[in-house]
């Protein structure tokens, strides 16, 4: 679970609950010549929230906020239990609540800011299994629908992706499907009318525009990077 935050031309920051796993990108970063700091953040924690954000408001201006923070749930509503169902709430939708209202007041005090929301298609088209998740993303949308609303100075954006291969899809297919990874990679795969999952560089790209000055008219709108799934299929 990451969630970057940002300046332009300046240093990324990146929270994660996993300290490791935020120093890795703090390498990856380094290694393409960019600059980047970790810190470890619970973001499903207000006060975990308030304590680093308040930090960050100490050290610079914050011009962009990514959240892409989530975790993963299978299960109907009849086979999800309340907890498991409070579990993806509190991750999904309370985390991207939690770094929005800490940051929006700080970027109406400097002259604005982008709040990117990563979103899914499970939020628009329905998929067996996904209630909880699916419940998620839909909440993450209709938040940032209003948030954009309510501040027309900044700019909200809300990509779909959908099956992006990374470490999280992995580790999705080792806790689910054990002793199947292979056979279910294919299979999720070929499930896309372009026969591949995307790569996390392609969402990458949109993310980077949709920051960026060049999208500054741009506020309140979804972007579908899904290989045709929501529209082509059959």
């Amino acid at each position: 679970m990451a969630l970057t935050v940002a300046g332009r031309g300046a240093c990324v920051r990146i929270l994660d609950i996993d300290g490791e796993r935020a120093e890795a990108v703090v390498k990856e970063i380094g290694a393409g010549g960019g600059d980047a700091v970790a810190y470890e953040c619970n973001v499903s924690s207000l006060d975990s929230v308030k304590s680093v954000f308040r930090e960050l408001f100490q050290l610079d201006r914050i011009h962009i906020l990514v959240n892409n923070a989530g975790i993963a749930h299978i299960g109907s509503l009849e086979t999800t239990a309340e907890s498991d169902f409070d579990a993806v709430f509190q991750v999904n939708v309370k985390a991207a609540y939690y770094c929005r209202q800490m940051c929006v007041e700080h970027m109406k005090r400097n002259g604005g800011g982008v709040i990117l929301n990563m979103a899914s298609i499970a939020a628009s088209v329905g998929l067996a299994d996904r209630f909880a998740y699916s419940m998620s993303k839909g909440a993450v949308v209709a938040m940032t629908y209003s948030v954009a609303k309510d501040y027309l100075r900044h700019n909200i954006a809300t990509p779909y992706p959908q099956l992006v291969h990374t470490p999280f899809v992995d580790g999705y297919l080792r806790k689910n499907y054990p002793g199947r990874e292979r056979e279910m990679f294919d299979a999720l795969a070929q499930s896309q009318p372009m026969g591949r999952m995307a790569d996390p560089k392609e969402v990458a790209s949109l993310a980077l525009y949709l920051c960026s000055d060049e999208a500054a008219f741009i506020t309140g709108n979804d972007y579908l990077i899904d290989g045709g799934f929501s529209k082509l299929r059959g």
